[in-house]
């Protein structure tokens, strides 16, 4: 039987840059999820993302204690500028001595500034103000093992209370999306044609692993998706897909043996790019 003491952990595809500034039901979802996160009263969150990684076989912290925020293209910057991030110095020494325990080669960055794949998801979640949070960094030789080990290695901090997440991206080809409606028009959901064979492919095969398996099988599952046939066509190069490892290092250990996973939205972008909203487990429910 599943644990009933452990934070859920979210598989979140963060999209284009336009997810920051325009209404969805992915957006609607975040921030739902957010909520319910602050009704339980969370110590803080972790979170892996896509775009920030480390070359050898180094990884590292953020422990920039006022990061900024890189800007992005396509959105207003009343959307993000006035927003502050809250860097959990405690929590990324933490992280950082739990991974050095494990064996990584891992250390801070106390200059790293967060990018919106972060601090995108941190302002749908949590729009009133950030919360303690850490971030993780990528390993650019993206091992699926590597960064799947990261996962069960912070994976007891769900046990105290904090929300761990990957953001990354279901279907997230940037070469094979279709740009003119968001350049022309500024539409990046305009669906002028259904989407492709191999994104609808790969996006069911995603969905498939997440609700249809757990713990330890969680784990072999999503490494396989890698060998899938239309995998190169939704993943051009394999950053976004190393947040769905880290995701299930954090729920695959044999404690997570049958704990449900939901599709909680989905969103189209610019045809072929499949945003899936996941979340492996629940929050405990209150004792009556």
């Amino acid at each position: 039987m599943p644990s009933k003491s452990l934070a859920p952990v979210h598989f979140f595809s963060h999209g284009s840059t336009m997810m920051l500034g325009e209404e969805s039901s992915s957006a609607d979802y975040w921030k739902c999820c957010g909520d319910e996160a602050l009704e339980h009263e969370i110590k803080g969150v972790v979170l892996m993302g896509a775009h920030w990684d480390c070359f050898g076989d180094q990884i590292q912290v953020s422990t920039n204690p006022n990061p900024g925020k890189s800007p992005v293209a396509y959105v207003h910057p009343s959307k993000y500028v006035d927003y502050k991030l809250n860097s959990d110095l405690k929590t990324a020494q933490r992280c950082i001595d739990l991974l050095a325990n494990a064996g990584y080669n891992v250390s801070g960055n106390d200059t790293f500034e967060w990018i919106h794949d972060v601090y995108l998801i941190l302002i749908r979640m949590f729009p009133k103000g950030c919360p303690p949070s850490t971030i993780i960094s990528l390993n650019a030789r993206y091992d699926p093992h590597y960064h799947m080990k990261v996962g069960l290695t912070l994976r007891q901090l769900r046990k105290e209370n904090y929300l761990l997440i990957g953001t990354g991206g279901a279907v997230h080809n940037l070469y094979r999306n279709r740009w003119a409606p968001m350049l022309r028009f500024r539409d990046n959901f305009a669906q002028d044609s259904p989407p492709e064979y191999w994104a609808l492919e790969f996006r069911q095969a995603v969905e498939d692993v997440l609700i249809n398996t757990s713990g330890p099988q969680l784990r072999r599952a999503i490494t396989r998706l890698m060998k899938h046939p239309h995998y190169r066509d939704a993943h051009a190069t394999d950053d976004h897909f190393m947040a769905a490892m880290f995701v299930a290092g954090a729920a695959g250990d044999f404690e997570d043996k049958g704990t449900t996973a939901v599709l909680g939205a989905e969103t189209w972008e610019l045809t072929n790019m499949c945003n899936s909203q996941f979340t492996i487990g629940s929050w405990p429910k209150p004792v009556a």
